[in-house]
């Protein structure tokens, strides 16, 4: 199988390399962004639900703005930024305002590189292109020039060995793509969740005045 894989590398030509390097900083960020990413979602429960969850649902503002600015995770700068505006009697609208805020402080941290995998993709797809391209040139100069008897052994080589680039092309877009499809997909479920959390505590400062006007 190695022997296979080291073949079919060697005769892909010179294109193979630069697409090989491509597959190679795709990987590395899409290993990077995952290990990022299981952090912050790591972090975030813990602090969130550990944390500050259960001092929102007492009416513990300033200790849930204590424990807020005590922990490093994404969600309790989003929350301590909520809690601050809160403690300084603050409207709703207030409150939610400098919750989307500090979500737009986040988010880039959040997408930082994932983009470059769909770049990335694109490329490898190209240069495989290009290769097939520039293989297929040098076939055909080849054999012009070569004798009339193995001009169709010639051919059918070079074009064997030329189509190669574009395999290995597509060999790297296609996992990488599907890595930007999966980041995509969890970077959105901790924006969902940080806006969940934001909805929370707008219910729950919410939730005396309906009780009041229920009362009335």
């Amino acid at each position: 199988m190695l022997d296979t894989i080291v073949r079919f590398f060697q005769e892909g030509g010179p294109f193979m390399y630069p697409i090989a390097v491509v597959l190679a900083i795709g990987l590395a960020i899409t290993l990077e962004r995952f290990i990022y990413l299981g952090a912050v979602r790591r972090k975030n429960r813990i602090a969130f639900e550990k944390g500050i969850l259960p001092l929102l649902q007492k009416r513990e503002y300033r200790q849930a703005m204590k424990a807020a600015s005590h922990s490093d995770s994404a969600i309790a700068g989003i929350m301590g930024a909520g809690l601050g505006r809160l403690l300084n009697n603050s409207r709703r609208e207030d409150i939610e305002y400098a919750m989307e805020e500090g979500l737009m402080e986040v988010l880039p941290r959040l997408e930082k590189r994932t983009q470059y995998l769909a770049t990335l993709a694109n490329i490898a797809t190209l240069l495989g292109l290009l290769g097939t391209i520039i293989g297929l040139i040098s076939a055909f100069t080849a054999v012009a020039a070569a004798d009339p008897s193995q001009k169709a052994s010639l051919l059918s080589g070079s074009i064997s060995v030329a189509m190669n680039t574009t395999a290995f092309g597509l060999m790297s877009a296609i996992p990488l793509l599907m890595f930007h499809a999966l980041l995509q997909t969890r970077t959105n479920e901790i924006v969902d969740s940080f806006e969940m959390a934001g909805v929370k505590l707008l219910n729950l400062v919410s939730e005396p005045v309906a009780t009041t006007r229920a009362a009335a």
